[in-house]
């Protein structure tokens, strides 16, 4: 899966790609964030997408994304997957990340390691701070909705510790019951569209000492 995309730099909004109360030791602090339009779905629809988390932060600045259910007031449903830079083991959770609520393919996600090269990382594209940094490669998310109704789809990406080099994630393929649907970027959000694809990314520099 592939796409053209562009990105500017020091794109993130503080706090926008945090989840509360999660992540452990530490402190978000910037982030970005990507909400579906609203959808109508019925009890037994199958929500899927692909994700691929990508990050050139490692050991000691424990970026993380996520992908949430919300219901149409905006109410958590379901946690569907967090991803997490870790410098060893599986990325999906993470470390001091909730289990996912979706069923994720493969189940086993360790990172593959190196400096990314991805335009949506920036200067950083091609870079690697420590041991951690790298991307999950292409995985299927799949939820089974518990009740009928109208709902958002949410996607985050947050900055852990500092302010200094890029993560993100790419997300294609968003069905709901086999229908697409299509991201939207909030005010604040990079957003990266082209061929079904969307992404987004916290995007920020390590200041010089």
């Amino acid at each position: 899966m592939a796409a053209t995309s562009t990105s500017r730099p020091n794109q993130g909004v503080t706090n926008a790609g945090a989840l509360t109360g999660v992540g452990g030791t530490g402190t978000p602090t910037n982030g970005s964030r990507l909400t579906t339009t609203a959808f109508s779905a019925d009890a037994g629809d199958t929500l899927a997408f692909y994700f691929n988390y990508v990050t050139s932060d490692g050991a000691g600045f424990a970026d993380y994304a996520w992908a949430r259910l919300l219901d149409d007031s905006l109410t958590q449903v379901a946690l569907l997957f967090t991803a997490r830079t870790t410098p060893g083991g599986d990325t999906v959770p993470g470390f001091a990340m909730p289990a996912p609520e979706a069923t994720l393919t493969p189940p086993s996600t360790p990172i593959i390691p190196g400096g990314p090269a991805w335009s949506a990382l920036g200067p950083d594209s091609g870079g690697c701070w420590a041991a951690g940094c790298g991307y999950t490669g292409w995985i299927q998310s799949s939820y089974t909705i518990g009740a009928g109704g109208t709902y958002y789809l949410q996607f985050g990406v947050t900055n852990w510790g500092d302010t200094a080099f890029d993560s993100g994630m790419a997300i294609a393929g968003v069905t709901v019951g086999g229908v697409p649907i299509t991201p939207v970027p909030e005010p604040g959000t990079l957003a990266l569209f082209g061929l079904g694809l969307a992404g987004l990314a916290v995007l920020r520099r390590r200041q010089a000492a």
